[in-house]
């Protein structure tokens, strides 16, 4: 394996342009083309998908967590080796984040760790993280997927656990004869995104029939409470989120007892690495102080 071919494999991806890893790898677009056209020949088949962003072809995927693994273990013997224990450059962690565990306690956890590793967090709902991983695309990942990604080791972190809330004025009008399967019906919710099947959920459990209400998408955490909050509409919100403005009346649960557990995993490389190791252990000491 030619090393700078793989740099150059997972500088298009980061970047996501063959002229954005040129800037990064500190060469031209020209010799970014040619090491993964090299890389291609090669591994005898396209590894590239030529799109924008650019992405990696299903083969592709082996060869970029490959690239990240070599990345990770050339930089691990060069800040071992270098005189006087001195660091070199930081190491980058790239990591794949539910949304609603970035907005409340993730973001701590990593601030707790020593200068010298960064991180490139990638945000998507948690029954699709494992998907980047499996991709090459990060080294970790919180997910409610239980079966380890090849390559990987999963270790269960607990439960996060949603309510559902709405704003005082909301249940006024919509909810004052209680919260009926017919008020769940016709009462606006908001939801995440396209993925975010919370709402959903509780909707099942409290309907034997499909019930289909008017939706908000508000695809940004901190947004998405605020637009409860102002009364757009319904959600199911982490405890973590919403408890503080429920006991300050801000929002009202909406039925008392209800709740949506899910119960998270963190999986990452089996490879070992020191960044690793320490970006892992202080996920789970947060997740051992945050969830069920």
């Amino acid at each position: 394996m030619d090393l700078a071919q793989l740099a150059a494999l997972a500088a298009v991806v980061d970047e996501g342009s063959f002229d954005g890893a040129a800037r990064l790898l500190h060469v031209t677009p020209s010799a970014v083309s040619q090491r993964i056209k090299g890389l291609e020949q090669s591994a005898g088949q396209v590894l590239v998908r030529r799109t924008k962003p650019v992405g990696v072809t299903p083969p592709g995927e082996a060869y970029l967590r490959l690239a990240r693994q070599v990345e990770a273990l050339v930089h691990d013997t060069v800040v071992n080796t270098r005189l006087g224990g001195a660091h070199g450059d930081p190491v980058t962690v790239p990591i794949a984040v539910n949304a609603d565990s970035m907005a409340t306690w993730v973001l701590p956890a990593l601030a707790t760790l020593p200068p010298g590793i960064c991180f490139d967090l990638h945000r998507d709902d948690q029954s699709r993280t494992a998907d980047l991983l499996r991709s090459g695309t990060v080294m970790a990942a919180i997910t409610s997927v239980v079966e380890p990604v090849q390559g990987c080791r999963s270790t269960r972190l607990g439960v996060m656990r949603y309510q559902p809330v709405a704003a005082p004025g909301f249940v006024e009008r919509w909810f004052a004869e209680g919260v009926t399967v017919d008020a769940l019906e016709d009462a606006p919710m908001v939801v995440f995104d396209r993925n975010d099947d919370l709402q959903e959920r509780y909707l099942r459990r409290r309907s034997r029939r499909r019930i289909v209400p008017p939706r908000h998408h508000v695809p940004a955490s901190a947004d998405f409470a605020e637009a409860v909050r102002l009364g757009l509409g319904w959600a199911v919100l982490p405890t973590a989120q919403s408890l503080g403005m429920v006991r300050e009346g801000r929002l009202v649960e909406l039925d008392p007892g209800q709740h949506v557990d899910v119960l998270l995993h963190w999986q990452q490389w089996t490879l070992v690495t020191p960044a690793l190791e320490a970006v892992a252990a202080a996920i789970r000491a947060a997740a051992a102080d945050h969830l069920l």
